[in-house]
């Protein structure tokens, strides 16, 4: 009997593909930092009955209405706004995600950049590199304490839980907002619950881990910004489209905030000659909040779980519900 074709969006491990080659045919796209083109991408799911695909990838309507044998799309990431999900519906395709193994990982990312922002970590090493230090000076390159600071987390799921326990460490006190209130989280952590503009008056620093949704895009704009503290600064790790960047650039270039760490951005890769990027008091990754070589194996395996599942005829791990 043929096995089923599999379709993988960029390339992986070999070892994480096992599960998955014992039940499909499996192609996979040869480029790791190169994204599958569209008329590739088109062909590939018109014969495929699964997908494996990246946040970067656009599965819209169009494509899931040409691909009619496809059964099953798991993507590697916790998000699944590249995916129409009500067109994956229609099709009667299954859609899957990667949650709870990225959750620590991507929460170290996310503190990581709150404490390379407020302690000018990258400036530091840049001025270093680049010869510049001569002397030592009581303020030279001086940042801003974490320690005893507010944190205000916006999106207070798994990985915003996870920052909060990382800032309860560092003795903060943690404000946050979230579609939901999670009373046992406000119990476990001593967290407070506050209205969106309340928490960023309070906050000095504003964590954004929102998932995208209506109601979430855009929504740090000119006012949110507005609403911050002169001394805050913006870190963010969720979706880039959270963020009117037009008004983060001009937050920065008044001194309405005083910096930012960014992992994620509305067009990724971000162009090169953005005004982000030459803001010294702006920390930016590309977009590596899972990113650490055991995280990235984990997603992969459950994605290709995921998939092998359903061409078995079996239920899921992770399903979108």
């Amino acid at each position: 009997m043929e096995k089923p074709y599999v379709f993988v969006t960029r390339k992986l491990p070999e070892e994480t593909l096992t599960a998955l080659k014992q039940v499909a045919e499996v192609g996979m796209w040869p480029h790791e930092e190169k994204a599958v083109p569209n008329d590739v991408l088109y062909a590939e799911a018109e014969k495929a009955e699964g997908l494996l695909t990246m946040l970067s990838d656009k599965i819209d309507e169009k494509l899931l209405d040409h691909a009619k044998s496809l059964k099953v799309i798991a993507n590697l990431a916790v998000g699944y706004d590249n995916i129409d999900l009500e067109a994956a519906k229609k099709n009667n395709i299954t859609v899957c995600n990667t949650p709870d193994v990225l959750t620590d990982s991507t929460a170290d990312l996310a503190f990581s950049l709150l404490l390379a922002a407020a302690r000018r970590i990258v400036e530091s090493a840049n001025y270093v590199q680049e010869g510049k230090w001569n002397s030592w000076g009581p303020l030279l390159l001086a940042g801003a304490d974490v320690h005893h600071k507010t944190i205000g987390i916006v999106g207070m799921g798994r990985i915003g839980e996870a920052v909060a326990r990382r800032a309860k460490g560092f003795d903060m006190n943690i404000l946050y907002h979230n579609r939901n209130r999670k009373p046992s989280t406000e119990q476990e952590l001593g967290a407070a619950y506050k209205e969106f503009h309340d928490l960023l008056k309070e906050s000095d620093f504003v964590v954004c881990l929102a998932p995208l949704t209506s109601e979430t895009k855009g929504m740090f704009n000119r006012e949110a910004f507005q609403f911050m503290k002169k001394s805050a600064i913006f870190i963010n790790a969720g979706r880039g489209a959270s963020v009117d960047e037009d008004a983060l650039v001009e937050a920065l270039q008044t001194g309405e905030i005083d910096g930012a760490g960014l992992d994620v951005f509305v067009k990724e890769p971000i162009d090169p000659n953005h005004p982000l990027l030459a803001m010294k008091q702006v920390v930016a990754l590309p977009h590596i909040g899972s990113a650490s070589v055991e995280t990235r194996l984990k997603m992969s395996e459950l994605a290709c779980r995921n998939i092998a599942r359903i061409l078995e005829g079996k239920e899921a791990e992770t399903p979108v519900k």
